[in-house]
């Protein structure tokens, strides 16, 4: 499984809660058409974290890059709908950082045989 990381804050004025109902027909929709596999929003709680990390934490799911790289290319299609659901999220964030995880040890690893 692939992990795709964004840590945000939202918009001065934005809410909450409206701000996750967004996120939540962007990404069903994403994910209703196959484009990725799950997802998941993440609020720091009781302001513990390093302050360099944003408040919110999303972490998008997918079973591979090629999975990745269909849900990007149905995005940057800019066509609606997804092009106004993903408005209707990205206008509404800032400090947006993104990162790329994936499950460890990789299930084709093969032991023993490493050079480093």
């Amino acid at each position: 499984m692939i992990l795709y990381h964004g840590w945000f804050n939202l918009r001065p004025g934005v809410g909450d809660v409206e701000f996750a109902e967004h996120l939540a027909r962007y990404l069903g929709h994403l994910k209703e058409g196959g484009h990725i596999a799950g997802w998941r929003l993440t609020r720091r709680t009781l302001g513990l974290g390093p302050p360099q990390l944003p408040e919110f934490n999303l972490v998008i799911e997918v079973e591979g890059l090629a999975q990745l790289d269909g849900a990007l290319a149905q995005v940057a299609t800019r066509a609606d709908p997804i092009e106004s659901l993903h408005h209707a999220v990205n206008s509404r964030v800032t400090d947006l950082f993104f990162a790329l995880y994936r499950d460890f040890p990789d299930p084709q690893r093969v032991r023993g045989q490493e050079k480093f």
